[in-house]
Order: structure tokens, then sequence, then C-alpha cells
């Protein structure tokens, strides 16, 4: 006879931070890396931008694994389907601990949240689940949580931008899903929403990024 049983314990776990937070920065990055990724290579994405005005933080999701069968790489996932409701708190509770590690102040009108692919499923739980008020929030070709409502939300300020982005060719949205996603989006975020597609595939466009940031 099998029996499942749970343990609380005391864990670690690194985060990676690009360029520095001064009296320049002008936008703060919390930004969830997707599927696959270590955060210190996913902030490569973000190097275009002007590092005297953007400091960006990046967890790491903390389920790590080989990729490949010549286990030369090393990914990270945040969620599966397996005990996710208890894995979910455990996260959750880890970004909080790297928000107050950073000093980040609550309604920090600089903040803005972005979610790449896996990492928005994480990026918008934190925001409804923990409150936090922010100026933008980005929603890169990724799945909104399907538990989410719009008044888990209600508290974001009037002003807060909210971006949808997806590539036209992206290998993971069919038609059907995208539809289905962005009439979420829009239940969730209301007049707050902006959708923006771009011609390519499961990918962060850069671009759009360096655009977003000079708003």
């Amino acid at each position: 006879m099998q029996t499942e049983k749970e343990v609380s314990y005391t864990a670690s776990n690194s985060y990676s931070t690009m360029y520095a937070l001064s009296k320049k920065t002008k936008n703060i990055w919390f930004s969830f890396h997707g599927m696959g990724y270590l955060s210190r290579y996913f902030l490569n994405h973000f190097e275009a931008l002007n590092p005297d005005e953007n400091y960006f933080i990046a967890p790491q999701a903390p389920s790590k694994y080989y990729q490949g069968k010549n286990f030369n790489y090393v990914g990270a996932s945040w969620l599966t389907k397996e005990n996710t409701a208890a894995e979910t708190k455990n996260v959750l509770n880890y970004i909080d601990a790297v928000s107050q590690s950073e000093n980040i102040p609550e309604n920090e009108d600089k903040l803005i949240v972005f979610g790449f692919s896996q990492g928005v499923s994480v990026a918008l739980r934190w925001v409804a689940s923990r409150k936090i008020n922010c100026k933008t929030i980005i929603i890169h070709s990724g799945g909104i949580p399907k538990e989410l409502k719009a008044e888990d939300l209600s508290f974001l300020d009037k002003n807060t931008k909210v971006y949808v982005i997806y590539g036209t060719k992206d290998e993971y949205l069919t038609e059907e899903r995208m539809y289905s996603e962005l009439i979420m989006a829009k239940n969730l975020f209301g007049k707050r929403l902006h959708v923006i597609s771009f011609e390519g595939n499961h990918s962060v466009n850069k671009e759009l990024l360096l655009s977003i940031s000079k708003f």
C-alpha cells in the first residue's frame, strides 16, 4: 500500500538581475522566462534596452532538467500538471522573497511585469494573488490562467497598460486558442488592453519590447 505524504522545508533558489537600479531608472522589469530557459540567459533578450533607464529582475524557475540526449544544456520549468496548487504556492512564495530582497515598493509606478510563454501564467498569478499594482503588464506568447476572473485584477490602476503580444506564425498558438486567449484578456483587462501581433514564431520580439519601454 502506497501513501503520499507532504513535508515542509527551507529551500533556496537563484535569480538574475541586469544593469543597476538608480535615480535614472525609469522601468523596473520583473521578467518571467518561458520553459527551457535559465534566467541569466533569458535576460539576453533585453540587452538592446537602455541600461541607464531599465533594471531587470529575472526570477528562476525552480525545476531544472537536462535538455537533449547529450545532457549538455540545462533548462527549467515553472509548473506542470502534477501537484499544481502546491507548486504554485511554493513558486509565489519564492517570487515574494525575490521582491523583498530587491526592496521593490508596493504600487511601484515604474514596475513592468513581463511574462513569456510559460512565464505568463506565473506572472499573472503573482500579480493577481499579491495585488501587484504596476504601470505595465506584458503577456507575450503565453496562456492566461483559466481560473482568473476580472475581479481578481480589479485593483489595477486605471492607467495600467496591458499588452498581449504574439507571433502570427507561433507554432504553439492555433487560431482557435489565440481567439479564446484574446477573449479572456478582454474580459480581464477591458480598456487597458492593447493587442500587438508580429510576423514571427514563438520567440521574444525584442523590437516591440524596446518600443514599449519608451512609453
